[in-house]
């Protein structure tokens, strides 16, 4: 009897611990999303161009819709793998057009411009870091909640 007991003790244990993490990667990673949705949309009129083609203006308004999405999403749904997957997908995809766009001159592709822009400023760095801390979380989250919900009966 002693045992079940202790076992019943150590899995709510964990129940708690993980739900109390998983919270707290939900508003980090919220947070981080949050951030990069303030800068891209900040950003976004600096960007804009007339002519045709998209714009870097209009890629920026929607990674900060994208962005401040996943950061709703993350705190209303944040124990919802398929919402962890999208807020990875998001900083992850943002992350990674700043580092290509920042260090490999890709050219033009089909309606974009060439964005290629070899420098580093302090929106763009909290940017980048906002991006990067969201996407190593997200993945943290991600894990987590598929665990919990793996873990339940």
């Amino acid at each position: 009897m002693r045992s079940d007991t202790a076992a019943t003790d150590t899995g709510l244990r964990f129940a708690v611990a993980t739900a109390a993490a998983l919270w707290a990667l939900r508003l980090l990673t919220a947070a981080g999303l949050a951030m990069d949705a303030y800068v891209h949309a900040d950003l976004a009129s600096a960007y804009d161009f007339s002519g045709k083609g998209i714009s870097q203006g209009q890629l920026f308004r929607v990674e900060a819709a994208a962005a401040a999405l996943a950061a709703l999403l993350l705190i209303l749904f944040g124990t919802r793998q398929l919402v962890w997957a999208y807020a990875l997908s998001v900083a992850a995809a943002g992350v990674g057009a700043v580092l290509l766009y920042r260090y490999a001159d890709v050219g033009a592709l089909g309606p974009l411009r060439n964005m290629y822009e070899p420098v580093w400023y302090p929106e763009k760095t909290l940017s980048a870091l906002a991006e990067g801390s969201a996407t190593l979380l997200a993945a943290c989250g991600l894990l987590l909640a598929h665990r919990q919900r793996s873990r339940k009966p």
